[in-house]
């Protein structure tokens, strides 16, 4: 990951968490998270087993809030759908039940606004998002997937958001190294938009092609991305062993 200062003495976290909750807009921005991580919540708890049911298009413009806040919660909360709405309201554009540029728009500024405040709550609170942060660290996919992309921030940016626990990772650990906040906007802007984008146009293709299977073209398309990310992981990985077993032994040193 990002270089951080292993080495240095540990800092005291105490005080320095303390002074930062003293401060109004600390819970101001707590408050704003919560609410809208409760309203996504009961979005996607109202569509029961039916993906499709809070973004029918029923509820009008409100439909295009619905994906903004699941998006949004994903980038907090990995278990909310972030991919399933997507793939979801880009297929019911396929069925012209919504506009598919909307749904783009959405979707990018969902993830965009989530991943930037998820880094900010790290930055802000580190001694409580630390735990959670270590954890996802400890999954074998996560660990797997950091040590392929390597340890180049705007890298990490654009790829990690295809996965889902490495985008958690990626923004929290970000915000608790207090990486540049402007450089980390310019990359997450980019890669969200390029995320939501990419995920839209394919599950928009695979429900036209699929038109009459519309629950199907949900699961290809998310299929479709895992398959791509599989393959990716395999080129990479036969890459850096044809690199290794090629590299010259270095001389030792008498």
């Amino acid at each position: 990951m990002v270089e951080s200062a292993a080495d240095a003495p540990a800092p005291k976290w105490g005080p320095r968490v303390r002074r930062v909750l003293r401060r109004r807009w600390v819970w101001v921005a707590v408050g704003i998270v919560a609410v809208v991580v409760v309203v996504a919540f009961l979005l996607h708890a109202a569509g029961g087993d039916d993906p499709f049911s809070v973004v029918d298009g029923s509820v009008g413009d409100l439909t295009y809030l619905a994906i903004f806040l699941l998006v949004f919660g994903d980038a907090i909360i990995a278990v909310l759908p972030g991919e399933t709405t997507l793939n979801a309201a880009s297929t019911l554009a396929a069925q012209g039940v919504l506009e598919l540029g909307l749904v783009m728009l959405a979707g990018a500024l969902g993830a965009v606004v989530g991943d930037s405040t998820l880094y900010w709550i790290s930055r802000g609170a580190s001694a409580r998002v630390k735990p959670q942060l270590d954890k996802a660290r400890a999954n074998d996919k996560v660990a797997l997937a950091l040590s392929f992309l390597g340890e180049s921030a705007p890298t990490l940016l654009v790829l990690g958001r295809y996965v889902p626990g490495l985008r958690f990772v990626v923004n929290a650990t970000l915000g608790l190294e207090k990486y540049p906040y402007r450089t980390f906007l310019v990359w997450s802007a980019i890669g969200g938009t390029l995320w939501a984008v990419y995920t839209c146009a394919l599950a928009y293709v695979v429900g036209t092609a699929l038109a009459g299977y519309p629950l199907a073209s949900v699961v290809i398309s998310g299929a479709i991305t895992t398959a791509i990310l599989a393959v990716g992981y395999v080129l990479i990985r036969r890459q850096r062993r044809q690199a290794e077993a090629g590299a010259p032994d270095v001389p030792s040193a008498d």
